[in-house]
């Protein structure tokens, strides 16, 4: 078992060269590459990329047949229609919309990065390595036939199959993206052997307005999607709280071989696309949480993404370089400073200021769920809603458990 607070190298993959920057929709698109250059340089200026335990391996580009175990063959042809001709628009497959504009190198660039993610699964069904991260990765929202959310290919669900494919009995998917999870749960709505537990800002608010308690999975997978919408404002306390108030306890009953984890950090207090209030300080423990999870559970095997993050200088290079260094057994302190060399770099070639620390001074602290429910507590709410629908099927009291 490995334990991510005893500061022990871990052997870890990261998939990834520039090429993965190429998945950009435009200039003023928000999903911006920016965010995974200046997570690159900042992890390499503070020695975590570096590290003897840590492999960079470049990915290669999924191949139709390895995009279509998950995605309709007819849709893969659409996104190579579109992006061989950039004008055109598939407005039913959500391709050259607005969310979602044609570019040229719509397929290359998305299979890259589902590539970069079959990299990940491989790694760890191999035994290569304990522990993989795709930050360049996480496009959640895809579903077999239709693009959303800046997703095209659903390069978290690619890998889920491939750990599948590749012998894996159970996969824990937990998505803590401010957006729900739509596509993975969907894909795997009827399968069995894939929980898919997502955390996010509550659908009521935010897109794409699904996401809620009732929504639990079909058939013999009745009870492995599990939902916990929370309500805008809802900051580290809570949501840890929430977190800790149904993951483990799911966790536990489903024994996963594997988890596969996704990092949007949108829920940023700072990210202007969604309304949580989350730090880089909670988001940091929440991946900590994960990875002790991957421990106690999965003799340490851990698959994790990146995802949604438009606060690209202030949040997504911090978040997914203590990502890289919890994955690979010796986390970052918060109050470790910024390099020089990075703050510099941010400065002349986009003009604007770098953050100076590794952390945001924030609070973390949360309440145990066993300490009792408040009614008055938006959060607690939410999080009773989501056990009460979800925990009986696994023969758990919503209450106590």
């Amino acid at each position: 078992m490995s334990r991510i607070n005893e500061a022990s190298p871990i052997a870890t993959t990261v998939p990834w060269c520039s090429d993965m920057m190429e998945y950009r929709f435009s200039e003023t698109h928000p999903m911006n590459p920016l965010r995974l250059d200046l997570t690159v340089r900042l992890a390499e200026e503070l020695g975590v990329l570096g590290r003897e335990q840590i492999t960079v391996v470049r990915p290669e580009r999924a191949t139709d047949s390895e995009l279509a175990r998950v995605h309709d063959p007819a849709y893969i042809a659409a996104v190579k229609a579109v992006a061989a001709d950039p004008t055109s628009c598939d407005a039913e497959r959500g391709l050259g919309t607005e969310d979602n504009p044609a570019f040229a190198a719509m397929h290359t660039a998305s299979a890259l990065l589902a590539g970069g993610s079959i990299a990940a699964a491989e790694a760890v069904l191999d035994g290569s390595a304990l522990h993989a991260v795709n930050f360049a990765g996480g496009m959640h929202h895809a579903g077999r036939g239709v693009a959303g959310g800046f997703c095209i290919y659903n390069d978290a669900a690619i890998a889920i199959q491939r750990l599948l494919d590749g012998g894996v009995a159970r996969v824990l998917y937990i998505d803590v993206d401010a957006h729900h999870g739509d596509g993975v749960e969907q894909i795997f709505w009827e399968e069995d052997r894939v929980l898919t537990i997502s955390l996010h800002e509550s659908g009521i608010s935010l897109f794409p307005g699904t996401g809620f308690p009732h929504e639990v999975g079909a058939a013999e997978a009745a009870g492995r999607a599990v939902n916990v919408p929370l309500p805008m404002g809802t900051s580290d306390s809570g949501w840890l709280r929430a977190f800790h108030a149904v993951v483990p306890q799911l966790a536990a009953e489903f024994q996963p071989e594997v988890i596969v984890s996704q990092h949007g950090c949108d829920g940023h207090r700072l990210d202007e696309l969604t309304n949580l209030m989350l730090s880089v300080d909670g988001q940091r423990q929440n991946m900590l949480d994960i990875a002790e999870l991957a421990a106690k559970h999965c003799d340490g095997r851990w698959v994790s993404l990146g995802g949604g993050g438009y606060s690209v200088v202030d949040v997504v290079p911090r978040a997914w370089t203590h990502l890289l260094a919890i994955a690979s057994g010796q986390p970052v302190p918060l109050r470790t400073p910024t390099p020089t060399p990075w703050r510099d770099y941010v400065a002349d070639r986009y003009g604007v200021d770098a953050p100076e620390v590794m952390g945001d001074d924030a609070d973390t602290w949360w309440r145990s769920w066993e300490v009792g429910y408040d009614p008055a507590d938006a959060v607690d709410r939410a999080v009773v809603a989501t056990r009460k629908e979800v925990f009986p099927l696994y023969g758990l009291d919503p209450w106590f458990d």
